[in-house]
């Protein structure tokens, strides 16, 4: 699924991929915007959007989050996001 909206800081959401429900990409796009206004490291970025989503969704979530990343994961089936929210990338994922 590809799409953009807005948040609370102003900054857009594209996303670029995602396999999980609709409620599940609007939280992970509320929190991303939460945490980029909380924290300025992508580290703590990505620690809060793991542990939010491990108390939501049950254990166990895995979130990078930066400016320039490689990846290629293993993920459960419809646990799955990646997307931009500003200049930053977030790939949300749920591991067996």
């Amino acid at each position: 699924m590809t799409g953009t909206t807005g948040n609370t800081t102003d900054l857009k959401a594209v996303i670029k991929h995602a396999e999980m429900d609709e409620k599940m990409q609007q939280d992970a796009l509320e929190m991303a915007a939460q945490a980029l206004s909380k924290y300025q490291t992508d580290k703590d970025t990505a620690s809060f959007m793991k542990h939010e989503f491990d108390k939501k969704y049950k254990p166990i979530w895995n979130c990078i989050v930066g400016r320039d990343f490689g990846s290629f994961i293993t993920h459960r089936t419809e646990h799955l996001i990646y997307f931009y929210m500003g200049d930053r990338a977030f790939l949300l994922f749920r591991s067996a």
